[in-house]
C-alpha cells in the first residue's frame, strides 16, 4: 500500500511533531561543502565528524537499503509568549546563569527518538514490516540538509533550519527507511535575504561567513563539546552562558513566529531558568547528577559544568560572594577546574571596582583556538 504524505502529516500531528516531510537521500551535491568544512578544521575536536567522512552524505552507507528519509520537527520554545525578552534579560544579568533554551528540560534525544519509534509503528501497521532506523543528533546524518530537501524550511545563515511559520526553535528527527516514498516536490526556499542579524549577534564571531560556522569559536561547542580548557581569548565573550548559546536565534526575526512546545517535557527543571551562577557553582557532583537526571546537560559531567561556571563567574561583577565562591574551589581536585577558577579570580582582580567588559570577538580576527588548523 502506498503511503501518502497526508497520512504521515496526520500521524505527525497526533504524535506531537511540529512538521513532517520526505526527502530523497542523494546528497552527492552536498559532499563537497561537507569536505571543505572538515578540511578547514571547523569541526574542532569533534573528531568523530572527520572519522565518519562521506558516510554523513551517503545515507545508504550508514543504513543499507535506505532510499528515503522522513524528517520531523518538535518545537521547544518556552510556553511564555514573552520568552524572547526574558532570554535577553537573563543574558544581561551577570549574576544569573544562562542555559540554552533547548536544554532547560528533558533530554531531547530521548523524546524525539521515542516519538519516531511510535511513528515507525504507525507506518508498520499500515504497510507491514519495513526497514528503518531512527536518529536524533546521534549519528552521521545531515539533518538540516535533509530537512531542507523535505520542504521543512531553509538553512539560515547561522546554519540552523528556519521555517517561516515556526522560526528555528525546534529539534530535528530523522527516520531512514527502505520505503520508496514520494519526496517533497521542492526544497525549502531561502528567505533570509540581506539580513545578517544572526552573524552580527554572535559573541565570538563563530559565523565566519553566511552559512559557514567555525565550531571552534561557537559557545555551544566551547561549553558542551570541548573537553579541555576553553581558549582564554574567548572566555570574556562567553559572558554568563554556561551551557550552549542562543544569541543567533534570539536575534533572528523569524523567531517572532516560534511555536511554543506542545507538552511540558522541555519546560525548565531544577530552576535552571532563574538560577544564579553562585548557586549552581555550589552543586556537588552528587547534586549535579541528581538535579540533572534526564537532562541533556548531565552528559558534560560535573567537571566541565564547574569549568563553564568558573568562566561565567569571572565575567560577572565580581562582588564578595562571587570571589568567596571561586576561592572555595581554588584547590579543586580537577586541574581543569583549578585553572579556570584561577583565571576567573585573576580577571576579577584586574577589573576590581569595574565590571569586566564583555567584548565580542570580531570575525576578521585570527582564530584564537589553540589547536586551530
Amino acid at each position: 500500500m502506498e503511503l501518502r504524505i497526508e497520512q504521515l502529516q496526520a500521524w505527525a500531528r497526533e504524535l506531537g511533531f511540529g512538521s513532517i516531510g520526505v526527502a530523497d537521500v542523494d546528497l552527492s551535491d552536498a559532499e563537497e561543502g561537507l569536505q571543505a568544512w572538515l578540511h578547514a578544521g571547523f569541526h574542532g575536536e569533534m573528531d568523530y565528524m572527520a572519522r565518519h567522512g562521506t558516510k554523513r552524505a551517503r545515507p545508504a552507507e550508514l543504513v543499507p537499503g535506505t532510499v528515503t528519509a522522513i524528517m520531523v520537527t518538535i518545537d521547544y520554545a518556552p510556553a511564555d509568549p514573552g520568552w524572547l525578552g526574558q532570554a535577553w534579560a537573563a543574558l544581561a544579568d551577570s549574576e544569573r546563569a544562562y542555559v540554552s533554551r533547548y536544554a532547560l528540560g528533558r533530554d531531547y534525544h530521548k523524546v524525539v527518538r521515542a516519538r519516531l519509534q511510535r511513528l515507525a509503528s504507525r507506518i508498520e501497521s499500515e504497510v507491514g514490516a519495513f526497514g528503518y532506523r531512527v536518529f536524533c543528533d546521534s549519528a552521521p546524518v545531515m539533518e538540516v540538509e535533509l530537512a531542507r530537501r523535505a520542504g521543512l524550511g531553509w538553512r539560515g545563515k547561522h546554519t540552523l533550519l528556519i521555517d517561516s511559520g515556526r522560526g528555528s526553535t525546534f529539534f530535528l528527527g530523522t527516520l531512514y527507511t527502505d520505503l520508496p516514498l514520494a519526496a517533497a516536490a521542492q526544497p525549502g526556499a531561502d528567505h533570509c535575504g540581506r539580513c545578517v542579524r544572526c552573524i552580527d549577534a554572535c559573541p565570538t564571531g563563530a559565523i565566519v561567513a553566511p552559512y559557514r560556522l567555525d565550531a571552534r569559536r561557537c559557545i555551544s561547542y566551547l561549553t558542551i563539546e570541548l573537553k579541555g580548557a576553553i581558549p582564554e581569548p574567548l572566555r570574556p565573550a562567553i559572558g554568563n552562558r554556561i551551557y550552549g548559546c542562543d544569541d543567533c536565534q534570539l536575534a533572528c526575526p523569524w523567531n517572532r513566529f516560534a511555536r511554543a512546545q506542545a507538552t511540558g517535557e522541555f519546560a525548565a527543571r531544577a530552576g535552571l531558568d532563574a538560577a544564579t551562577l553562585i548557586e549552581l557553582f555550589g552543586w556537588s557532583a552528587e547534586r549535579f547528577d541528581a538535579q540533572l537526571a534526564g537532562s541533556p546537560i548531565r552528559r558534560i559531567g560535573h567537571e566541565r559544568w564547574l569549568r563553564n561556571l568558573a568562566v561565567a563567574l569571572g565575567n560577572s561583577a565580581g562582588d564578595a560572594p562571587v570571589v568567596a565562591a571561586l576561592r572555595a574551589r581554588a584547590d579543586d581536585a580537577s586541574p581543569l577546574v583549578r585553572e579556570h577558577v584561577a583565571w576567573a579570580l585573576g580577571r576579577l582582580a584586574s577589573t576590581a571596582g569595574h565590571p569586566p567588559a564583555v567584548q565580542p570577538v570580531a570575525r576578521g580576527e585570527p582564530n584564537p583556538v589553540h589547536n586551530a588548523t
